[in-house]
């Protein structure tokens, strides 16, 4: 009984020091330059509509099911999805907006698991007739999950999403 008592002991000490050093945030990043002024690349950015044209996760499921509520492209305007295991399900609403420059949105999953992210969309105006898209989110992260990201990287999880993303919507500007 004492050597369980022990072990017990030893593993909830375990889980308090991971608990204290687990990254309690997260932040992810991509940008893209492209050849194209910004007012041609704000509606690709700013609507929510046009937002899955470029999506990589609504390439993951073509059958996954969208509904818009509000004014797409304005604050409040909310894109609910539900699709397959890969992509889950949830809703991005519209937060903010800095007309051509920044869009900002309340990113919530609730399916396979629930969280939340701030994710924004940054455009800025290059020499000549050039721009640069910056796509990122970023949250928190709860205990336990937090002790799961010490062996995982959110970077390295959804990264090469945003990549493929942002691969995505030059290709369509480029159409």
């Amino acid at each position: 009984m004492y050597t369980v008592l022990i072990i017990f002991g030893v593993i909830v000490i375990l889980i308090i020091f991971l608990g204290l050093i687990a990254p309690k945030s997260y932040q992810v990043s991509r940008s893209i330059e492209l050849d194209h002024p910004p007012e041609q690349v704000w509606g690709h950015l700013k609507f929510l509509k046009k937002q899955q044209e470029w999506s990589p996760w609504a390439r993951k499921d073509p059958n996954m099911k969208i509904t818009f509520t509000g004014v797409d492209g304005e604050i409040g305007a909310i894109s609910h999805w539900n699709g397959n295991k890969e992509v889950g399900e949830g809703e991005q609403e519209i937060t903010r907006i800095i007309e051509g420059e920044r869009i900002e949105q309340d990113l919530r999953f609730l399916k396979p698991y629930k969280s939340q992210s701030d994710c924004y969309m940054n455009l800025d105006a290059l020499d000549g007739n050039r721009s640069k898209v910056t796509w990122g989110f970023t949250g928190k992260n709860k205990f336990p999950m937090s002790i799961m990201m010490l062996f995982m990287s959110m970077d390295k999880m959804v990264g090469k999403d945003f990549e493929q993303g942002l691969q995505n919507l030059k290709a369509n500007l480029n159409k």
